[in-house]
């Protein structure tokens, strides 16, 4: 299943049979690197051969897909940054994920707030509506030239080093999918990450009867450990919620200290507990469910 999660990152939207039993490099090298010519047309079609939806792409990809903050990474106000974004979520490219976060300002509308409380500015993020679309504004857009000239060497380079925070957020993705495939008997109000001026949960999920699941995701070559547990539940002492139950979603396992804490509370799965998305949800239903 880590394998199957490291390539889905990667392919993930193209509809592609793909070898699994080649390395992960020597694919891409075969299947996008040698036909980049004609991956990059089709991308410059999708983006309306707009460079500056290139560049905003790009900024999404690598930063924290927080809309202004890739709007200045970019160089656009937002003015054009707003109509890049709206032409790229007409044609189905990104997808914006709303905040949650209240307005402090409104909460408090007759009393006075502190300063920086006032000038922080809610900001949405946005989605990829495709693996591989992220991962080429990700990987190949920053080389393209020289990988327009056969030259792949500091895209290799660079992949080799970033792959892990790479695949990170499509695995989160993934977590999501799969804790809402466990609360499929639940009436889901919203689902998804959780972020304010001060923390990030990577999971927050609400039922109608106002019952929260939050979860963190790990994509590292390290087990998940107790004190994991305890960081999360101050997060949610932070925000003042009452937590149905907390769920961890690991690379590679977990603590045995972690195991034993394990229950209704505490719900830990691993790499090889994705499987059931294999047997229950179709190709296309995992794409419509990444989409949305």
């Amino acid at each position: 299943m880590e394998i199957l999660i490291e390539y889905f990152a990667v392919f993930g939207g193209l509809g592609w049979e793909i070898d699994t039993t080649k390395p992960l490099v020597v694919l891409i090298e075969e299947l996008i690197l040698e036909n980049f010519d004609i991956l990059d047309k089709k991308m410059q079609e999708i983006t309306l051969f707009e460079f500056k939806n290139q560049k905003l792409l790009h900024s999404f990809a690598v930063g924290d897909r927080r809309i202004f903050s890739a709007f200045n990474r970019s160089g656009l106000n937002n003015v054009s940054g707003g109509f890049s974004l709206n032409s790229l979520e007409a044609i189905g490219v990104v997808n914006v994920e709303y905040s949650r976060e209240e307005d402090a300002r409104k909460l408090n509308s007759k009393g006075k707030v502190k300063r920086e409380v006032a000038r922080h500015r809610i900001s949405h993020k946005v989605l990829f509506n495709q693996p591989f679309i992220r991962f080429w504004f990700y990987f190949i857009f920053p080389f393209r030239r020289e990988i327009k000239e056969n030259n792949y060497f500091n895209f290799k380079k660079n992949f080799q080093k970033k792959q892990n925070s790479y695949t990170s957020l499509v695995f989160e993705e993934l977590s999501n999918i799969l804790l809402n495939y466990h609360l499929r008997d639940a009436q889901i109000v919203s689902s998804g990450s959780y972020w304010n001026a001060k923390l990030e949960i990577d999971i927050m999920t609400i039922t109608d009867k106002d019952e929260i699941y939050v979860g963190e995701c790990k994509w590292t070559n390290h087990k998940i450990n107790k004190k994991e547990f305890h960081k999360i539940q101050d997060k949610c002492e932070k925000l003042s919620i009452d937590v149905k139950q907390i769920a961890f979603f690991s690379k590679r396992g977990f603590s045995k200290e972690l195991r034993t804490l394990e229950g209704s509370f505490l719900a830990l799965y691993d790499s090889e507990d994705f499987k059931v998305l294999l047997k229950n949800i179709s190709k296309d239903e995992l794409i419509d469910s990444f989409i949305s």
